[in-house]
């Protein structure tokens, strides 16, 4: 089992920045990629932005050139920096992992970001 823990939303400003974090617990030496996705209000989920353990990233167009994510090993945390954030970026963002060879995705709780024009 992995247990995922967001922290770092808020409420900000259009234009402004905010990081947001991703630490997993438990069985996290398989750890293969963690995730960070969004649900706006009545709006699906979408994947925002993944790293692997080995730090390949991909991201949605919607996130390129404004939101980078990154993965501290050691720390098994992984964090989405977000900049030029404008309203639309308003949602619950939710991180999810997988390990190496297993069918399960662990989700977190999810953290509420706000961007207020």
């Amino acid at each position: 089992q992995v247990q995922l823990v967001e922290s770092g939303g808020g409420s900000v400003q259009a234009g402004g920045s905010l990081t947001l974090s991703c630490a997993a617990s438990g069985s996290t030496v398989s750890l293969s990629v963690i995730n960070w996705h969004r649900q706006a209000p009545g709006k699906e989920r979408e994947l925002v932005a993944g790293v692997t353990r080995s730090g390949v990233t991909t991201y949605a167009d919607s996130a390129k050139g404004r939101f980078t994510i990154s993965i501290n090993n050691a720390k098994n945390t992984a964090y989405l920096q977000m900049s030029s954030l404008n309203p639309e970026d308003t949602a619950v963002y939710s991180c999810s992992a997988k390990r190496l060879f297993r069918p399960e995705t662990y989700w977190g709780q999810g953290t509420q970001v706000t961007v207020s024009s």
